[in-house]
């Protein structure tokens, strides 16, 4: 699969999240410092990330900033984006179950490498819910985001 990796800042969580992904063989765009010589900072870097999410480039993304809060927001903005700020494994689940997200964001503060890959790992493991109550719900965000 090929995912966008972005952040604001290279710390040991990116690394440690980066060096996870690519271990378990997906192809990774990674953005803003995760480039050598990227300055490139959270709001930029969401929406980057978001539009190539969108854009079909990438089919998911791995989103990262201080409180991982910014990013969400940035990455939201952009029409087809449903980024999930998770904290735990049961958090990234349900946001993929129920929501169907899609860019998964984590907060470089209170997340540690472990961590990270328990809910990266439960992120990827769970598929979207079948039922019409969850669709609904998806269609009526898909609506809101077309303002209509």
């Amino acid at each position: 699969m090929r995912i966008a990796v972005g952040s604001d800042e290279r710390t040991p969580l990116t690394d440690a999240v980066v060096a996870a992904l690519a271990a378990d063989g997906h192809e990774l765009s990674l953005l803003g410092p995760l480039v050598a010589g990227d300055t490139t900072e959270w709001a930029e870097v969401g929406g980057q990330l978001g539009k190539r999410v969108a854009g079909g480039e990438c089919e998911e993304g791995v989103l990262f900033c201080w409180s991982g809060t910014g990013a969400s927001i940035a990455a939201n903005k952009v029409p087809g984006v449903r980024a999930a700020l998770c904290a735990d494994p049961e958090t990234a689940r349900m946001a993929r179950r129920y929501n169907r997200a899609n860019v998964l964001v984590m907060s470089l503060r209170a997340t540690s490498p472990p961590v990270a890959e328990e809910i990266l790992e439960a992120w990827f493991e769970e598929p979207p819910a079948p039922d019409d109550f969850d669709r609904r719900n998806i269609a009526v965000v898909e609506d809101l985001e077309a303002n209509r």
